[in-house]
């Protein structure tokens, strides 16, 4: 199984995404500053994820939440973003 990961920063209340086999060793990882890219974000919480029976399929989804992070689309996903009545 691998999961696509959404992470928060408790110091800047940034994002991060990701994909794994094992979410919480990911996480971790993050933590531990064992990830350069977040280091600076550190402590990281994970704010969410899910799951997909392969990696092609995870690949796929973290790339498409890539390309609308700070959009419309990512407000939704994190639930910021009022839903249409």
């Amino acid at each position: 199984m691998y999961y696509v990961y959404l992470l928060q920063s408790l110091k800047n209340k940034r994002y991060y995404i990701g994909f794994t086999t094992n979410v919480r060793s990911r996480l971790n990882k993050h933590n531990s500053g064992g990830v350069k890219s977040t280091k600076g974000g550190r402590p990281w919480k994970l704010f969410l994820f899910e799951s997909y029976p392969s990696k092609i399929e995870a690949l796929k989804r973290e790339r498409e939440i890539k390309s609308y992070k700070g959009g419309i689309k990512f407000k939704k996903l994190i639930g910021v973003w009022p839903s249409p009545v």
